[in-house]
């Protein structure tokens, strides 16, 4: 088969090039290489550029996760909102309740009288009836009142329970009952009372706080 004329002179271009010096190719070789090359650079570009699309795509995949499991704990929270609403009600409602139940600094007078007489009324000796010093806490005050009574099992258990369950909040704290010197009953306790705090009680809690 012959072979055109001017393809053999391409072909012919393509001989004996010396690769050490492109620059004595002739116009069709240097042609060819030229095409090569940027066929290469574009290739080198285009997986670059894929390389970074997928680390962006997978950050915006990650992301999208993120908000989605965000969204999942506030549509959470959002249902149980009027849950929370009631229990923050029903709290609120209780301790308006409990300290309803605190007497002001000029009602611990009766408050201690009513201990007191609580126990007359059981048939009760107190050998030590001893209010003490206030603790302060963060909304109301503490009144430890020292006491000792002698009397029978019964009568001391039934001042126990006439105490807890007085209009007032009271309280009692390490209680002991042991046998004194002439045999009777004798018991030892921390009798605790609640009252309010005045209003410059708790202005001194406010800056404590600060």
């Amino acid at each position: 088969m012959k072979i055109p004329a001017y393809l053999g002179e391409l072909i012919a271009q393509f001989r004996d090039l010396d690769v050490r010096d492109p620059a004595s190719w002739e116009a069709a070789p240097r042609a060819v290489l030229s095409v090569c090359a940027g066929l290469a650079t574009f290739a080198a570009g285009w997986f670059l550029l894929i390389g970074d699309g997928m680390d962006a795509l997978q950050r915006m995949r990650a992301e999208h996760e993120t908000l989605r499991e965000s969204y999942r704990v506030r549509i959470r929270q959002i249902a149980n909102l009027p849950a929370l609403r009631a229990r923050k009600e029903e709290v609120a409602l209780r301790v308006a309740a409990a300290e309803r139940q605190l007497p002001g600094r000029t009602e611990m007078d009766a408050l201690l009288a009513d201990i007191n007489h609580a126990g007359l009324l059981r048939g009760l000796q107190f050998e030590l009836f001893k209010p003490e010093v206030a603790r302060i806490a963060s909304s109301f005050a503490e009144i430890p009142i020292r006491i000792r009574v002698t009397g029978r099992f019964a009568d001391l258990a039934g001042f126990s329970g006439d105490l807890a369950t007085m209009s007032r909040i009271v309280s009692m704290r390490d209680l002991a009952i042991q046998h004194n010197k002439s045999g009777a009953l004798a018991m030892e306790a921390d009798v605790i009372a609640y009252r309010l705090l005045e209003s410059g009680e708790r202005s001194a809690q406010a800056e404590g706080k600060q």
